[in-house]
């Protein structure tokens, strides 16, 4: 069976050769040091996965990188770093990335994260496989394609995640707790603030004025709901 391709991108010996040592047996690691190569190799190689350090050796650092990458590819995107404030998180996030690791970190965590993000990434939803429809929003669950008023929108692969639990779920207002639990996982039922950064990514792509939502909308201290209210 063909192996998943994980980039690697740090300009950290000890750190190459943990990530090296440890993924290799079961997938395929290409490494790179810097922002410039990193850019390239995602484009030329298409991995499946990218690990990427948040602080690097050249005049980019890695959430320009991951911004950078966005600009083209929805690979899933798992940001190392040392800093372990929450702020330094939800820049992460809002740059694009999948996943958040602080350093120091154990080798099984970041299998089991690697492997996590491979299975959000490759998953498909059985329990609903017709068109979901939210007013002018259409997703397409056997082609994992969002559309709105007919235009294509890019989402990465959380988003459409996101995005398809609340369409499959429409008018239902979903709990916190529970979008965090469905989307990301169990682990990360508290981490309301992490949702935040993705309802207000989906709503810059979806959204006429997304200060103004028409499709996806918050109840205070709830959660959030996808219904149409119209124009």
């Amino acid at each position: 069976m063909k192996k998943d391709t994980i980039l690697v991108v740090d300009d950290e010996q000890p750190i190459l050769r943990l990530l090296r040592v440890n993924l290799e047996p079961e997938y395929r690691v290409i490494m790179v040091p810097d922002a410039e190569e990193a850019v390239k190799t995602v484009a030329l190689e298409q991995p499946d996965l990218v690990v990427l350090d948040i602080m690097l050796g050249s005049a980019k650092d890695g959430l320009a990188v991951c911004r950078d990458i966005r600009e083209f590819s929805d690979v899933p995107i798992i940001i190392l770093s040392a800093k372990v404030q929450e702020q330094d998180k939800l820049r992460g996030f809002a740059v694009g990335a999948d996943d958040y690791i602080t350093k120091p970190f154990s080798p099984k965590e970041l299998l089991c994260r690697v492997a996590a993000i491979l299975r959000r990434a490759k998953g498909k939803e059985k329990l609903v496989t017709s068109l979901l429809r939210v007013g002018p929003l259409t997703v397409n669950p056997a082609r994992r394609r969002v559309t709105l008023g007919g235009k294509k929108i890019n989402l990465t692969p959380t988003e459409y995640k996101l995005l398809y639990y609340l369409a499959a779920n429409k008018g239902r207002v979903l709990l916190h707790s529970e979008i965090l639990s469905k989307v990301w996982g169990s682990e990360y039922r508290d981490e309301v603030a992490y949702l935040r950064v993705y309802i207000s990514r989906l709503r810059q792509k979806l959204e006429d004025d997304p200060c103004e939502p028409k499709l996806l909308h918050t109840q205070p201290g709830v959660g959030y709901v996808l219904s149409d209210t119209g124009s």
